[in-house]
Formats: structure tokens, C-alpha cells, sequence
């Protein structure tokens, strides 16, 4: 009888585990995320920025679900023409030069992950993953930072320097070719992950 008792007990403990190994988060709207693409040109720096955008990831823990020590998965979603940058010449040749007509989205796919612990509830992540921009997939490394909210919620930042030639982009020129905007440009996000409870 203790025998059943000890393996029914183990069995609804490791189910648990699993339960919460398959938690998934997804990123939460809000205005504390963030999306910038920046550059610069002949005539003056640019940023074209959005609050929206999509994604998904699950994040494994120990120490009784508090200490991050892995990420299985994770995936952001940005469609082209949310980016925008207050200036409509600017952003209709930006959409151009990265083919929106064909490739709407700039999605970025997780492939590994190595969680370093930092101070103050800081981790340091180094990735690895998929950037795909205008129909073009490379291979990147980003060092992300990782910070695991009170309400449970996890924000990433990060920055990465990217060259619109590396994805077959031609940097655009305005203004009869006037203006020229350099080739290379920087990724800079801050996006919240909040567990899915649905």
C-alpha cells in the first residue's frame, strides 16, 4: 500500500514538471515593449520604431520556478509596415527596399540558448537563432538580457547590428538619390513575455 501511495505521489509530481516544462508565455501588448530599426543616412540619423508585434517562448526554471536557468524556445513576429518613422517618403522607400509586396514580416526563430546568471535578478543570454528579413534567413548571435518580473511576466532587451546587404536589401535613396541611407542598420527591442494561462 505505501508502494502505491509513494508512486502515485511520484506520478502527479513528475506530470507537474511537465505541466510547467510546457508552460508557454507570449509577448504581452503593452506600451513597455518596444521595436526600433535605426540607421543612418547623408542627411541625418533615422529610426523607424512600433509597439506591435507578436511571439512566443517557454522558459524553463529551477529553485522552485524563481531562477531562470534555460529558454527551450522563442520567436518574435514583426510585420514590416507597423515600423514607421514619422516621416511617409522615408518609410514608403524603407517598405520598398525591404519587398513588403512579397515578404510582410521580419520573424526571428530561436535555435539554442545559454542562461548566465547576472546581478540583481539579471541574466545574461547567449543565442543563437534565425533572422529572416525580406525573404533572406542568416544565422545570428545575440546577447540578450533577461529580467524576471514580480507578476512573473520576463522582459528581453537586446541590440543587434545587422548590414541591409546581408539579406539581398539595397539601402534606399531618397530625394532623387540626394539622400542615401547607409547600409548598415540596428535592431534594438525590449519585449515582455507573460506566461499563457489560456
Amino acid at each position: 500500500m505505501q508502494k502505491i501511495m509513494v508512486l502515485g505521489i511520484l506520478l502527479i509530481v513528475g506530470s507537474t514538471q511537465v505541466l510547467q516544462a510546457q508552460t508557454k508565455y507570449k509577448i504581452l501588448e503593452t506600451k513597455d515593449i518596444d521595436m526600433k530599426l535605426s540607421g543612418t543616412s547623408t542627411l541625418h540619423n533615422w529610426t523607424m520604431e512600433t509597439q506591435t508585434f507578436t511571439g512566443e517562448a517557454q522558459f524553463g526554471f529551477k529553485s522552485g520556478n524563481i531562477q531562470l536557468n534555460s529558454i527551450k524556445s522563442l520567436s518574435f513576429n514583426l510585420n514590416v509596415t507597423d515600423l514607421k518613422s514619422g516621416e511617409k517618403g522615408l518609410d514608403k522607400n524603407a517598405y520598398k527596399a525591404l519587398k513588403t509586396d512579397q515578404y510582410k514580416d521580419i520573424v526571428y526563430k530561436l535555435s539554442s540558448a545559454k542562461v548566465m546568471s547576472e546581478k540583481n535578478g539579471k541574466y545574461l543570454i547567449k543565442t543563437q537563432g534565425n533572422l529572416s528579413i525580406a525573404g533572406v534567413t542568416k544565422d545570428v548571435a545575440m546577447d540578450v538580457y533577461a529580467v524576471v518580473n514580480k507578476d512573473g511576466s520576463i522582459t528581453c532587451t537586446g541590440s543587434d547590428k545587422l548590414l541591409m546587404t546581408d539579406y539581398q536589401v539595397k539601402p534606399p535613396k531618397f530625394m532623387l538619390g540626394a539622400m542615401k541611407t547607409g547600409d548598415a542598420i540596428t535592431l534594438n527591442y525590449t519585449i515582455v513575455y507573460k506566461k499563457d494561462l489560456l
